[in-house]
């Protein structure tokens, strides 16, 4: 699963959902996906569909979720907004 997601796609999502999302308490929400960062904005974070994906240094994420279905959803949701929001 790990090697369907690379740290450029995560951050260009991240993006397009800050450019393009509803700013709601410093964080930003566009497709049920809310996405922010933490205080000094190094780790990235991204929720939605039941799963929670945070980004850090060295090209590492972690995702957690509790079924693949979830997963999926959460990574055609992500495709999704990738293809669709310029």
């Amino acid at each position: 699963m790990k090697n369907e997601l690379s740290t450029r796609f995560i951050l260009q999502v991240f993006e397009k959902i800050r450019e393009h999302g509803e700013n709601k308490d410093d964080k930003h929400v566009l497709e049920d996906i809310t996405a922010y960062t933490d205080y000094d904005g190094y780790t990235v974070y991204m929720e939605g569909h039941q799963v929670k994906l945070n980004t850090g240094f060295h090209n590492t994420y972690h995702l957690d979720y509790d079924s693949e279905r979830a997963f999926q959803n959460f990574l055609k949701k992500l495709q999704y907004i990738d293809k669709n929001y310029g």
